[in-house]
């Protein structure tokens, strides 16, 4: 049986990023050696952020995509079925990432609590017609913000 590090596409020596991550999750998930960074400077093949609410989410969002490379992979996770007070669900995460310019993929069960979903920048050419939510006609710079720390 394939671990959920393998169904989301994570392969060794890989440099990534985790923001908010249990430690029942990352067990969970089963994580090949990565080079994981303590900050979010250069670009990441592989992101993943851990998020309960909408604003989380969309305060965190710009900030790690700029460190996203283009064929890069940006995970969301949130709690399922409203657990941990969350506000958000699939079709919320869908449309925060559409807002900042990134599409879904691939959604997984993370663990009993956390669900995933995997969206990535979109394809040059590509339509891309999701009823969640809706593209940005131009890509939005990147957000710089050192005072937090990322």
């Amino acid at each position: 049986m394939r671990s959920v590090a393998q169904k989301m596409g994570v392969r060794e020596g890989t440099r990534a990023f985790v923001l908010n991550a249990p430690t029942s999750a990352l067990r969970a998930i089963e994580l090949p050696h990565l080079e994981i960074s303590k900050t979010l400077t250069g670009k990441f093949d592989y992101i993943h952020l851990f998020c309960a609410t909408q604003i989380e989410m969309d305060e965190a969002f710009p900030k790690l995509k700029c460190h996203l490379k283009q064929q890069g992979k940006l995970w969301v996770s949130w709690p399922k079925e409203k657990k941990l007070g969350t506000n958000l669900g699939m079709r919320k995460v869908i449309e925060i990432g559409y807002n900042h310019g990134l599409v879904e993929s691939t959604c997984l069960r993370i663990d009993d609590v956390w669900a995933g979903l995997k969206v990535t920048h979109p394809k040059v050419g590509k339509t891309y017609n999701n009823s969640y939510g809706t593209l940005p006609d131009e890509e939005r710079s990147c957000i710089s913000d050192a005072s937090s720390g990322t």
